[in-house]
């Protein structure tokens, strides 16, 4: 039970919600929403950090338990409310049970998770959770057509492997060039310094990833980026935090000066779903006990509200 607290939901009229911001809950086995959130909490855990972001859906959740009474209200960042009365519905499926000393059985729930959600030709929106869960979020597109990823995040994740483990944290863009259904990869935010070695960079270079460092989001904007993504592009979205500058997300795994700002992102999202199809969005590495008075949770939600509010209005005959 995620608690009322005494702040701005006392306002807004906030009670007891379990769910994304007060969302109606839906299980996976009984789809009938457009837009499904899902939690994941943890996909490949580590010797040496465990699950280190399993809390990571709850504590989203309860800082954004503070607006469940508000999803009637005009978000000026959507130009509406989130869900718009002639877009898709929405609904919350809970979090996908997950087990610490079951790397492999964790990956394959969340991968037929994210199949039953597809199945049904809804939009599944993953509220990690550790760096891997874009490894089986990807692989359930298998089958279903030809895929942009658009990875915003401060490291490149192009390991082969990290301690024998190869579906891990530092693999998944290496992991994702490797299935057939991905055809294109836009990495954007990387910056300093992080597990990949130079021959990483060209490992990814050679199999014709786009780079926009952090500090070319900066110095040019977002419109250089959208300009990669094909109209009418399927493109999955895969978001870490630490894409974030550290001044506004504190909670995650390895800290880096010098990240994108939050209307950054939310213009890069808010770009891609204005010429494309965004086709599914997780959001990873998220550490509640690294937060600072839930300012990193709220950003995280924040930014899930965007790409909640962006995909419903894509079931809809317009973008609001």
């Amino acid at each position: 039970m995620i608690e009322r607290r005494s702040s701005i939901g006392t306002m807004f009229g906030a009670t007891a919600a379990t769910t994304f911001m007060g969302l109606p809950a839906e299980p996976l086995d009984a789809i009938t929403a457009d837009v499904v959130v899902v939690g994941a909490p943890c996909a490949t855990p580590y010797a040496a950090v465990g699950a280190y972001c399993a809390a990571a859906p709850f504590a989203i959740r309860s800082a954004m338990a503070n607006y469940a009474a508000a999803l009637s209200h005009h978000d000026f960042d959507l130009g509406g409310p989130l869900v718009p009365a002639d877009g898709g519905t929405v609904a919350d499926a809970g979090d996908i049970a997950f087990a610490v000393d079951d790397a492999a059985g964790n990956r394959g729930r969340i991968k037929r998770a994210i199949a039953a959600i597809l199945d049904h030709g809804s939009v599944p929106v993953v509220i990690g959770g550790d760096d891997s869960i874009p490894i089986p979020v990807l692989s359930a597109f298998q089958s279903r057509g030809k895929f942009t990823v658009v990875q915003i995040d401060a490291h490149i994740d192009w390991r082969d492997e990290v301690g024998g483990e190869r579906f891990g944290l530092s693999s998944t863009m290496r992991r994702a060039s490797e299935m057939t259904h991905i055809e294109r990869i836009i990495q954007i935010g990387q910056r300093a310094l992080g597990s990949a070695r130079p021959d990483d960079h060209r490992a990814a270079s050679a199999a014709g990833v786009t780079f926009v460092a952090a500090r070319d989001v900066h110095r040019h904007g977002v419109r250089p980026i959208l300009d990669l993504i094909p109209d009418g592009a399927s493109v999955i979205v895969t978001f870490d935090c630490d894409a974030l500058d550290p001044s506004l997300m504190p909670a995650v795994i390895a800290p880096t000066p010098g990240g994108l700002s939050y209307y950054q992102v939310v213009d890069l999202l808010h770009g891609i779903a204005a010429k494309a199809r965004i086709a599914a969005f997780d959001l990873v590495e998220f550490m509640p006990e690294r937060d600072i008075a839930e300012l990193g949770a709220l950003h995280a939600g924040r930014i899930l509200v965007n790409a909640i509010g962006l995909i419903a209005r894509q079931f809809s005959t317009r973008l609001a």
